[in-house]
């Protein structure tokens, strides 16, 4: 699979919502494939979202199994037309994005998601997620929304980092 160039801030695509796919195809089949590849592609990175790549649907994709804030997982979880329909709970988790390169922010999320989307197989399913998971699902359903991590900072002055390198 090919590894997909990453679109990153300001491009005009990332701050706009996505269309919902009609159904799951062949092409969208082989999009998500090339996404998962994209993001297995850029260490430690654990979600990658359709504008992300240049793609103007509401699909995403995600993996927690391995990064070090991770206490459980679902392993891959392909997301297409994502709803979150039920949140509870709040923490605040430090965040970073292949699209803002640079920063990482404080961001305040649910700790608990109940979502539905399809799957790659185009099957409806309702996923519940907890944790560093349920931070992840939110992250990728903003970047579908339109939003980026950084929209959701507090205070830009005291909640946004320099990104440390680990690699």
């Amino acid at each position: 699979m090919a590894i997909l160039a990453i679109r990153r801030f300001p491009d005009p695509l990332l701050k706009q919502p996505t269309r919902l796919l009609a159904s799951v195809h062949r092409d969208a089949r082989h999009l998500i494939g090339q996404m998962v590849a994209t993001m297995r592609h850029h260490p430690r990175c654990v979600g990658l979202a359709a504008p992300q790549i240049g793609s103007p649907f509401r699909l995403a994709v995600m993996d927690a199994r391995g990064h070090p804030k991770t206490t459980s997982s679902q392993g891959l979880i392909v997301l297409v037309n994502p709803e979150i329909l039920q949140t509870r709970g709040q923490l605040i988790h430090r965040e970073g994005c292949l699209s803002v390169p640079d920063l990482t922010a404080n961001v305040q999320r649910a700790e608990w998601v109940r979502l539905s989307a399809m799957d790659q197989e185009g099957r409806v399913r309702e996923l519940v997620l907890e944790g560093f998971e349920a931070v992840i699902a939110q992250h990728e359903v903003d970047h579908l929304d339109g939003t980026l991590f950084l929209d959701r900072v507090a205070d830009l002055r005291t909640d946004v980092f320099k990104r440390k390198r680990y690699f």
